[in-house]
């Protein structure tokens, strides 16, 4: 069982899972998934395509024919990982296709790795199928090659990321997403609503529901069929499906009120992961996001009148150019007044393209980690009080894993790798990956929670 906290970047998804199955004679494709959720689902996706012409998928270097690498170039941080994951690959297996977000500038990775086969951006699949082709050329068998129904996922078969749409229209300085990635195109309701049935019928008890900017789904409708349907027509629709829906990436517009009477009625997780980023209004500004973080605090009281079991989860910068102590001081100040309950940071970092390089008054290094380490402290603090005050609920969970110590699940309020466990240590042996029980919380950590299972329930 593993405790937390995990590694709070905002660019990692969890670790993929690849299956291993092949026949004799089966052309077999590795892969290396790097960067977010929306990634790990690019990597499903042509999986699933490989899979589809006859390819099997190895989980490992030396049983491959190629290694497929998905990049990310999130912080600079992340691309020189993505480096390191290229020249990894090419040393323990020699034919590299790269794909992703890093893809987008292939002078960046030809320049370090110049013997990788080829170089394709984010979401170019069939460029990425033609590298695969002419590195080891397909060789189906109809008759035991075996599709499953919902595809290649490279998560445990009980919970599934659900992209609905690609793309952003923000333009906040510090990112270079839509440079990579492009505008909003937001993915049809009926295609979504298809593969969220199938991943369901699957066995998928829980749908995360991401995209760069979740609420703005369906905006970019305003002349095609479909105008006028949006996200919270699709959560509703997505409740209904009888799987625990959880939303990623919601941006504080106002219509986002209209959400939280749907997890007040259970149709969908009383759960909000909103990036507000920061709370002073000049740090706010100079990162080109909404600026009127009092709004947000008028916000979050009313999304707590309409659902008083709402979890808030959310990502800040520290560091970010210009930042003042008194701006640091506001961003702690607003946290205390905020009590939100699951709280990520990062520190501030200069990536190539972005226009928030050239802003004056860079934090130096060491101020940047002391403001790191005392917002970390707050934040835990926060959670610390938040948790002790679930000892003695039921709750209801969902388990993630089994092992000899113990069952390793997460309550509503708690998202795949990025939040806190509940640990379940005795009364477990039954349990199941997927399995959704009562427990009892029994005590309580910074982050995690441990509990009994209830008899009724299990």
């Amino acid at each position: 069982m593993s405790q937390n906290p995990p590694d709070l970047r905002p660019d990692l998804a969890p670790r993929a899972v690849l299956p291993s199955d092949a026949r004799p004679g089966q052309p077999r494709i590795g892969m290396v998934s790097l960067g977010c959720p929306k990634a790990l689902v690019d990597s499903e996706r042509i999986l699933t395509r490989l899979r589809a012409e006859g390819y099997a998928i190895s989980p490992d270097y030396a049983g491959a024919e190629a290694v497929i690498v998905n990049t990310c170039g999130f912080l600079d941080s992340a691309k020189a990982e993505s480096l390191d994951a290229i020249g990894e690959a090419l040393r323990e297996n020699g034919r590299v296709i790269v794909t992703g977000c890093l893809g987008a500038d292939p002078a960046y990775i030809t320049g370090a790795h110049p013997k990788v086969l080829a170089v394709t951006g984010p979401q170019q699949y069939e460029q990425v199928l033609d590298a695969v082709h002419a590195a080891a050329p397909p060789s189906p068998d109809p008759f035991v090659d075996l599709l499953p129904a919902s595809g290649v996922s490279l998560t445990p078969r009980h919970f599934s990321y659900l992209k609905i749409s690609e793309g952003c229209n923000h333009k906040c300085r510090f990112c270079i997403i839509p440079d990579m990635r492009g505008r909003l195109q937001s993915r049809p309701a009926k295609a979504v609503l298809r593969e969220a049935e199938r991943l369901v019928d699957a066995g998928v008890r829980e749908l995360l529901v991401i995209s760069q900017d979740t609420s703005a789904y369906g905006t970019d409708w305003k002349d095609r069929a479909g105008a006028g349907r949006h996200i919270v027509d699709l959560a509703r629709d997505l409740g209904g499906l009888g799987a625990w829906v959880r939303l990623h990436y919601v941006y504080p517009y106002p219509f986002v009120r209209n959400l939280v009477p749907l997890m007040a009625d259970g149709l969908i997780l009383p759960y909000l992961d909103v990036p507000f980023q920061h709370a002073h209004p000049e740090t706010l500004k100079r990162m080109a996001r909404p600026a009127a973080a009092e709004k947000t605090l008028d916000r979050i009281a009313e999304w707590r009148a309409i659902c008083p079991d709402i979890t808030l989860r959310s990502t800040f910068i520290v560091g970010y150019p210009g930042e003042t102590e008194a701006e640091f001081q506001t961003l702690l100040d607003w946290l205390d007044e905020a009590q939100l309950d699951r709280v990520g940071a990062f520190r501030y970092e200069n990536v190539a393209g972005a226009r928030s390089n050239t802003l004056p008054g860079h934090v130096p290094e060491d101020v940047k980690e002391d403001r790191f380490a005392r917002f970390m402290e707050k934040a835990q603090a926060i959670s610390a009080e938040k948790l002790a005050g679930k000892v003695g609920r039921r709750l209801e969970v969902i388990v993630d894993a089994v092992d000899d110590e113990g069952a390793t699940c997460r309550t509503k309020a708690d998202a795949p790798e990025i939040d806190g466990n509940l640990f379940i240590d005795h009364d477990f042996a039954r349990l199941s990956p997927g399995d959704i029980l009562t427990v009892e919380v029994d005590e309580a950590s910074e982050y995690d929670l441990w509990g009994t299972p209830v008899a009724s329930s299990a």
